[in-house]
């Protein structure tokens, strides 16, 4: 959803394929937080945060785009504050940051026990002001490739039956999360990336 916030107001003309309704993904289960180098709870920099990104990769994960996304990560939680994301805060009011998986500071900014329910409303709320385009329901099948160039997408309807055909200049794939890809998982059933 967020991808689709971005591109629509940089004026692309955006829609959604989603085998669910947008605020049915597994997200909504997300307890844990964002992590941003904010420095409300202790000294941090987006150097220390691409650092720990890096070095938690085992160092595999591209570095400049590690360092782009540790950079603009403090502008995107204000951005969904201002939004309506209600994250928790500190007592002298700043937004409440905790320690979480490797991190060298406590960088997670979170919404009590329920941050990803928090953001998927957000940011479906967005959606709809914006009035962007959500086929929900449409299994996404296959890419249409034609003169080596992605064209579209051919996609199952869920509900109805039957193939439909998505043309597009440009195709980003957002998979989600491919829990089911293991025989023991808390994700949900749905979780097939």
């Amino acid at each position: 959803m967020r991808a689709a916030i971005e591109a629509h107001d940089a004026g692309a003309d955006v829609a959604i394929i989603s085998k669910l309704h947008p605020t049915r993904s597994h997200s909504g289960a997300a307890e844990g937080g964002i992590n941003a180098a904010l420095g409300n709870a202790g000294e941090d920099s987006p150097e220390s945060h691409a650092f720990d990104t890096v070095k938690g990769s085992d160092y595999l994960g591209d570095q400049d785009s590690i360092e782009i996304f540790t950079r603009e990560a403090p502008l995107d939680i204000y951005q969904l504050e201002q939004w309506g994301a209600v994250f928790s805060r500190a007592d002298d009011g700043k937004l409440a940051q905790r320690p979480f998986g490797a991190a060298g500071s406590p960088r997670t900014v979170y919404a009590a026990d329920i941050t990803g329910h928090v953001l998927i409303q957000v940011l479906y709320e967005q959606l709809v002001k914006r009035d962007i385009t959500v086929y929900e329901e449409f299994f996404a099948w296959q890419l249409v490739i034609h003169q080596d160039r992605c064209q579209g997408v051919i996609c199952w309807d869920l509900l109805h039956g039957g193939l439909k055909a998505l043309g597009g200049k440009t195709v980003l794939l957002a998979t989600g999360g491919v829990g089911r890809l293991y025989r023991a998982t808390t994700n949900a059933y749905a979780c097939t990336g």
